[in-house]
């Protein structure tokens, strides 16, 4: 018994769907989202205990690694300030 592909379609969607949906259910959010405000240049955000970081901007990127320290960094012409946002989740 085969599927005519006005059926195929709709059942590969369906399927491709009910997989992304259990992926994404098991993607955990982050405990606590830290908004950071610095000087220009680098700045260095370190879990010294109990916690794991990842930079905001990652949070959907599957390849993204949770670390201990997280730094980031901005300089340019006439850059007085730089912020960036770490998310991160409390290791019990």
């Amino acid at each position: 018994m085969t599927m005519s592909a006005s059926k195929r379609l709709p059942a590969a969607l369906l399927l491709l769907g009910t997989g992304w949906a259990i992926g994404y259910a098991q993607h955990p959010k982050p405990d606590f989202l830290l908004r950071i405000d610095a000087p220009a240049g680098e700045t260095i955000v370190e879990c010294v205990s109990g916690c794991e970081f990842i930079g905001a901007r990652d949070l959907g990127n599957p390849d993204a690694g949770r670390m201990m320290v997280y730094n980031y960094g901005c300089r340019g012409d006439g850059v007085e300030r730089c912020s960036g946002k770490v998310a991160g989740w409390v290791i019990r």
